[in-house]
């Protein structure tokens, strides 16, 4: 499981590094900032705890660029507070990245800056998919890695339904605003249906 999640989470901060220009440098630097800050933050839930991820939100606004965004908050958090560790760093980037940006890529066609409302509601949608399917990767390697802690499974997915919601509405809002003072943002430029 960790040498896939690794080889996976390294072929993805590759094609994100490859696309990353001088230009994207302080957008990617902002939003490895803002996730580094956000997902360091844990909220206890029951007999587990959840922080945000904004994988969702940074896929849309990045792209693959969104891999060595996180990768960057990832490694920090790693190094300086031993969240998470050096030695799943891989997986973690690939549960936390590859959602957002893989569904951020399936709903950018039918976004318009010309119909805010629907996009953001997409991007919401986005999002909260990109926190299931980080949980759902999360349980099958969890299960995969020991058959023991499968049980434990379940409880974790539960306590990431709220974390979806709570995204979602983040997401939503955030391309909602971006759409009307930056559209560039978040690629508003190449969408159709844009406004001047």
């Amino acid at each position: 499981v960790l040498a896939a999640g690794t080889l996976a989470g390294a072929g993805g901060l590759w094609l994100g590094v490859r696309q990353l220009g001088d230009r994207d440098i302080p957008r990617t630097a902002l939003l490895a900032a803002v996730f580094f800050i956000a997902s360091s933050l844990a909220f206890p839930l029951g007999p587990t705890s959840v922080h945000l991820l904004l994988g969702g939100l940074i896929g849309l606004m990045l792209g693959w660029k969104a891999f060595p965004a996180i990768f960057v908050g990832l490694l920090l958090q790693a190094l300086l507070f031993g969240f998470g560790g050096l030695t799943v760093l891989g997986v973690d980037l690939l549960n936390m990245a590859l959602p957002g940006v893989l569904l951020a890529m399936a709903v950018r066609p039918f976004m318009s800056a010309g119909r805010p409302a629907r996009s953001a509601a997409l991007a919401g949608l986005a999002a909260a998919l990109a926190v299931l399917i980080t949980a759902a990767l999360v349980g099958a390697e969890i299960a995969l890695s020991e058959p023991a802690f499968a049980p434990a499974v379940s409880v974790m997915a539960v306590a990431y339904l709220p974390l979806a919601l709570i995204e979602a509405v983040v997401t939503a809002f955030v391309t909602l605003y971006l759409l009307k003072v930056k559209p560039e943002m978040i690629g508003a430029s190449a969408l159709i249906g844009t406004t001047p």
